[in-house]
């Protein structure tokens, strides 16, 4: 066989151990960046080793700005029903969320719910035209350093966590919750 030379398989075996190295990197990398429950684009990288705040847990307390300059405390919502939901205006599955947990805010507010809505990391003049844009009228956050989503481990987005009156943790989701998931979740938690 002409230019046959007997290091060529070896040669092709190097080339070839690298591209599928290359490819499983990709791969590793584009798989970590979506969610098998709804398309989820990954926000932190080095919190998916530790779980998030388990479920019959105290929820860990924190203090952020909402755009408008105002103290949001979560341990000032004590007696209340919570829904902690982390989200970005450019995650289409949080939008697609906003309008359900808008209706049961509207639903519920008067029998002790509240939600607080933490925005990750972005600038809060963004934050404010997308509340406006949606008509939202619930508490947002903004978590301008990530270190309430740390806290609670939070990886992907939307993440949603519901804590009861105590401020203990009775549910959390990873993506896009519908409207029926928010009211059972609400279910034990509302007199």
């Amino acid at each position: 066989m002409a230019g046959y030379h007997p290091a060529m398989p070896q040669r092709y075996r190097g080339i070839a151990f690298v591209c599928i190295a290359t490819a499983g990197l990709l791969l590793i990398a584009v798989g970590s960046s979506v969610d098998r429950r709804g398309g989820l684009t990954q926000v932190a990288a080095p919190a998916a080793a530790v779980a998030a705040p388990e479920v019959g847990a105290p929820a860990p307390d924190f203090a952020l700005q909402t755009p408008d300059g105002e103290t949001i405390r979560l341990s000032d919502l004590r007696g209340q029903a919570v829904l902690i939901n982390f989200w970005a205006t450019w995650c289409g599955p949080c939008r697609s969320e906003m309008p359900a947990i808008q209706g049961i805010y509207d639903q519920q507010r008067e029998r002790g719910f509240t939600v607080i809505a933490v925005n990750m990391r972005e600038d809060p003049d963004r934050v404010h035209a997308f509340i406006q844009d949606l008509g939202l009228s619930f508490p947002v956050a903004l978590d301008l350093e990530g270190a309430v989503a740390r806290s609670y481990r939070v990886v992907n987005i939307p993440a949603s966590f519901f804590i009861d009156r105590h401020g203990v943790v009775r549910a959390r989701y990873l993506g896009p919750m519908s409207r029926a998931v928010m009211e059972a979740s609400l279910d034990g938690l509302l007199p």
